[in-house]
């Protein structure tokens, strides 16, 4: 055979070059995907970079765990409140429904408090006996709160004549009742005050009005 001609090298030529711009099959575009899939331009985050975010949540966390803390120490003050006032509040209906005289003694060391009725109008004054008929009526506050209870006016003064000299073998020095307050038939209470303290030296004092037998919450400064 003789050498092609000019005219069938430039066709040959123009050939190869409309074959390299028609895009690819089915199956080769089907391939390509697949490699792009395996083989993703990702970016990843240099070292310095992650260093920096380790540092930032360390000082993020050093800031916002103490205000944690002082929030949860708040917190379980006032909640320690609201079941103290609602305990007085339930003593103070009970003595005004069954017309008998309620008290809510309160172990200031434990925190164990319960409600007690006078036990009868014939027995010797000032003794009570556990109301336990009075729903709720008895329980246990956190001891992480401490507690504190004064007691205003005479019988203060009276209560601490009393205990300065008991008698010996008798009830009065077994019944104490500086950590007591009671709650009358009509309406009125021992004018007392309970302080609460958390750990953080934050108070709060429930205030008894001796009329209305209301209690009233006060916050006072931080020791």
């Amino acid at each position: 055979m003789g050498r092609p001609s000019p005219q069938q090298l430039s066709l040959q030529a123009h050939t190869e070059r409309r074959s390299d711009t028609l895009p690819a099959t089915g199956l080769e575009n089907r391939n390509s995907q697949i490699v792009n899939r395996k083989f993703p331009n990702l970016s990843a985050f240099t070292l310095i970079e992650l260093m920096v975010v380790m540092v930032l949540i360390g000082i993020m966390t050093a800031m916002i765990l103490p205000e944690m803390k002082g929030t949860y120490e708040d917190a379980l003050l006032r909640s320690t409140s609201r079941e103290l006032v609602g305990v007085c509040g339930l003593a103070s209906s009970h003595a005004i429904s069954v017309n008998q005289a309620h008290r809510l003694r309160l172990d200031l060391k434990t925190g164990h408090y319960s409600i007690e009725r006078r036990a009868s109008d014939r027995g010797p004054e000032g003794r009570f006996v556990s109301a336990r008929e009075v729903p709720g009526g008895e329980g246990e506050l956190d001891t992480r709160i401490s507690i504190e209870m004064h007691k205003s006016g005479d019988e203060a003064t009276e209560t601490a004549e009393q205990e300065s000299a008991p008698v010996p073998g008798s009830r009065a020095q077994s019944e104490r009742r500086d950590d007591g307050i009671t709650f009358y038939p009509d309406g009125t209470a021992d004018a007392s005050e309970i302080v609460l303290r958390d750990r953080d030296g934050f108070r709060l004092a429930l205030r008894i009005n001796p009329v209305t037998a209301r209690v009233r919450i006060i916050e006072l400064a931080r020791e």
